[in-house]
């Protein structure tokens, strides 16, 4: 009998069922309970019945077969509530399932067990929300698992499920990977299709999932990979990432190790620990280091920030200003800030700006083939909030997470946030950024790191 649930990575759990080690059912039923005793927040709504019938019926010759998985609860699974994590559509039912999940499960064969709390529209890096409270980090109580993929963060390194949906406009999945120990791949636009039915937006968002190996990844992204036509940005098929692990040359490679990307400022605690990983990597892989590298940025986060409100205001329609008090503090400040600034005009300027953004990344990756930062500007902070705006005396009201990692959204390149130690008993990322398409460059180098630097798979 399992008595609690699987605490290796997604991989070895198949291996688990299929030498008869563990059942489907049984791997499952231990999941729910232990997700009944959590005290972490993680899920806000489960399908047991479900659950337990796909477990029964589940083919482990399949690449998750009978593996439980969490859905983020932004992601939409036809039947399960539809809600963006916010109030006002509290009662909403979604009518479609997205195509990674549906390929997660069917190509898969992996078992979904209920949504993972999101923040609210997505739209913040913390999971706390009116709906469902505040999600808490698995390595230590009180503490955020960041957002807006909390709940996946913090069910994966908690210990309830070994793998859970993932999605990132602006580091949703790079920002709790790296508040929670996890690995977390923002792929290049387009890699994973979103929809039916997703809209485009500012062109930033894709999806992914957080993990505890770097080989989970790489099979996620085998099986969920590929164009699909209610998409028609995404990207065709491609194959062989995880086979490929091991073999992808790193050798001679030229990296940039920028402790101030895009302007971030980094807790000089968390950048030691950087530091440290980043030359344990440089002399692993081979990779040769580059001073002197202009990685200066445009300053996009004003109209960033004023598209995605855009976004939240179209899906709010006619409840705005209405339901005002029914969102979270920072959605509706965002709401009142933002609002009448989208024009013409405004548009004008935010593409002139992504066309600047553009430019100075090509620029970089033309001078270099990596960039090494940090994920987060500094390690957890309070489940509650409110967002951080100092660290050791330090000034920092200029340095939320989003300056560290929306330019790859933006840019569209792919980015990886990789566990590389501890602050304070907090997990603390590294961030390697590379050019479209060589998400295999990342998680071989990853690879390296699990290798040389194995990081705990869930939290003590």
């Amino acid at each position: 009998m399992t008595d609690t649930p699987w605490h290796g990575d997604a991989v070895s759990l198949v291996e688990a069922f299929r030498n008869g080690e563990r059942s489907p059912l049984e791997e499952l039923r231990a999941t729910f309970d232990a997700i009944s005793q959590s005290k972490l927040n993680a899920f806000c709504f489960l399908d047991q019945e479900a659950a337990e019938r796909d477990a029964k019926n589940a083919d482990i010759s399949l690449p998750f077969g009978g593996v439980p998985f969490g859905v983020k609860e932004l992601d939409g699974v036809a039947g399960w509530p539809d809600t963006e994590a916010c109030v006002v559509f509290a009662d909403r039912i979604s009518k479609t399932t997205d195509t990674q999940v549906n390929r997660i499960c069917r190509v898969g064969g992996a078992v979904k067990v209920g949504q993972t709390n999101a923040s609210e529209f997505g739209g913040v890096n913390l999971t706390r929300t009116i709906l469902h409270g505040a999600t808490h980090n698995p390595w230590k109580h009180g503490r955020t698992p960041g957002g807006s993929s909390g709940g996946t963060a913090s069910a994966v390194a908690g210990g309830l499920v070994s793998i859970a949906t993932g999605g990132d406009g602006g580091g949703s999945i790079r920002i709790p990977a790296g508040f929670t120990g996890l690995l977390g791949l923002k792929a290049t636009f387009g890699r994973i299709p979103r929809g039916p039915g997703a809209s485009n937006g500012n062109l930033t968002t894709v999806t992914g999932c957080l993990s505890r190996s770097v080989r989970d990844t790489a099979r996620w992204f085998d099986v969920a990979n590929g164009h699909e036509a209610h998409d028609p940005l995404s990207l065709p098929k491609v194959s062989g990432w995880e086979a490929g692990l091991g073999s992808v040359a790193t050798k001679g490679l030229r990296v940039a190790v920028v402790p101030n990307f895009g302007g971030g400022v980094v807790s000089p605690a968390m950048w030691e620990v950087i530091e440290r990983a980043a030359e344990n990597l440089i002399a692993s892989a081979g990779l040769q280091r580059r001073e002197s590298v202009d990685v200066s940025l445009p300053r996009l986060g004003a109209a960033w920030s004023i598209t995605g409100s855009v976004a939240i205001r179209t899906a709010l329609k006619d409840y705005w200003p209405a339901c005002a008090d029914q969102l979270t503090p920072e959605i509706r400040y965002g709401q009142k800030m933002t609002e009448g600034l989208y024009s013409s005009e405004a548009r004008g300027k935010f593409e002139q700006r992504r066309i600047e953004l553009n430019n100075r990344m090509a620029q970089i990756f033309s001078e270099v083939d990596l960039i090494i930062t940090a994920t987060n500007p500094d390690i957890a902070f309070n489940a509650e909030g409110p967002l951080p705006d100092t660290f050791g005396g330090l000034v920092a009201g200029a340095r939320n997470n989003g300056v560290l990692t929306f330019p790859a959204n933006i840019y569209g390149n792919p980015g990886i946030s990789v566990p590389v130690g501890l602050v304070d008993g907090l997990p603390v990322g590294m961030q390697i950024m590379a050019r479209h398409f060589e998400e295999p460059l990342l998680l071989e180098l990853a690879l390296a790191v699990e290798r040389t630097q194995p990081w705990p798979l869930v939290a003590p």
